[in-house]
């Protein structure tokens, strides 16, 4: 308790501490995206539209960094990998491809669950073929992140074991389907969008 009265301290000292943190800085972001929320959103709104606005944001939240991610892997660390030095190749498949791997999963996971609820909420008559479409394509992402990309990222970072033949497949097989992903990402993201106007 003692520690989080001296940060708060802290930060009221230094505001650019709350910059310099990046959990200083993501807690910031979201006591603001809720104030808006609350400020735009609970007069004007009944609560039923309440939450299924609450629920488009967090899905869209997710879905960004999903996303964001999946362009990541393919547009920046993919391709730059073969020209990384020998000796530093190691820095990437220790902590930064996990750690991006970690938020990629659950970005994924989160991005279906919220896109349920909005769906639930958001349902009263018959939705358009579009949404359908784009639902299926993001549930086929999911299931693509989860039981193939992620399984054989585990042995191709040696996360679990595996000899350099069966790292080489299981990297291959990653790249691969996650490249299925960067195909399925525009079609899914433009029925998401477009199911708006039909």
């Amino acid at each position: 308790m003692a520690q989080i009265s001296e940060n708060i301290s802290e930060i009221i000292k230094k505001p650019t501490k709350i910059l310099e943190e990046l959990y200083y800085a993501i807690a910031a972001s979201v006591i603001l995206a809720l104030l808006v929320l609350l400020a735009f959103n609970l007069k004007l709104l009944g609560m039923e539209t309440y939450w299924a606005g609450f629920f488009v944001f967090l899905h869209v939240v997710s879905g960004i960094t999903w996303i964001g991610l999946l362009y990541y892997f393919n547009l920046v660390q993919i391709p730059t990998m073969p020209k990384i030095p020998a000796e530093l190749k190691p820095a990437i498949g220790k902590f930064i491809a996990p750690e991006a791997l970690f938020w990629f999963r659950w970005a994924a996971l989160s991005t279906v669950i919220t896109g349920l609820i909005v769906f639930a909420l958001y349902t009263k008559a018959a939705p358009s073929v579009t949404i359908y479409l784009g639902m299926l394509l993001g549930l086929i992402m999911a299931y693509n992140v989860w039981f193939i990309i992620w399984p054989n990222q585990q042995k191709a970072l040696g996360l679990v074991p595996a000899d350099d033949a069966e790292k080489a497949k299981a990297a291959r097989v990653a790249m691969l389907t996650s490249r299925i992903n960067t195909v399925l990402s525009l079609p899914m993201l433009y029925c998401m969008v477009l199911q708006r106007f039909t």
